[in-house]
């Protein structure tokens, strides 16, 4: 059983640093990254007034996702939290026809909800140290 939760550490953890370092990059230049991202959706049907306050959330998002992946605290909640957010990138990502985008964030969203059935194995975290992910609302 041990290889099993160190098997689910070791796929929790690329994942979880691929969202924190997302965050993490953008939050310094915020306004480069919402003024790059409404310039690219300006030939969409998707307002400026929708994409620029997304714009705004999302490395918010990122970094939390991967803070709580790498703590292994809220892990199933995290898992959802990443499932929406390819949600939301893989419709803006249709809006602008990348397609190879599009690709590269299903694979991301399958991945989230892979660890996400898989989550009794996330015996190397916060949750299984404090007992959390029995009583999350999202488990």
């Amino acid at each position: 059983m041990q290889k099993y939760h160190t098997a689910y550490l070791l796929a929790r953890l690329p994942i979880a640093f691929s969202m924190f370092g997302h965050g993490l990059v953008r939050i310094p230049k915020l306004e480069k990254f919402s003024a790059g991202m409404v310039k690219s959706f300006a030939d969409t049907m998707l307002p400026a007034a929708l994409v620029q306050p997304f714009s705004y959330v999302l490395p918010f998002l990122e970094l939390t996702t991967g803070l709580l992946l790498i703590a292994g605290l809220f892990t199933r909640f995290a898992n959802i939290l990443g499932v929406a957010i390819m949600l939301a990138l893989i419709f803006g990502s249709c809006m602008q026809e990348q397609w190879n985008s599009v690709f590269t964030q299903i694979i991301y969203g399958a991945y989230f909800a892979l660890l996400y059935v898989f989550a009794d194995h996330n015996k190397f975290s916060l949750d299984n140290l404090f007992n959390t992910h029995k009583t999350s609302i999202a488990g």
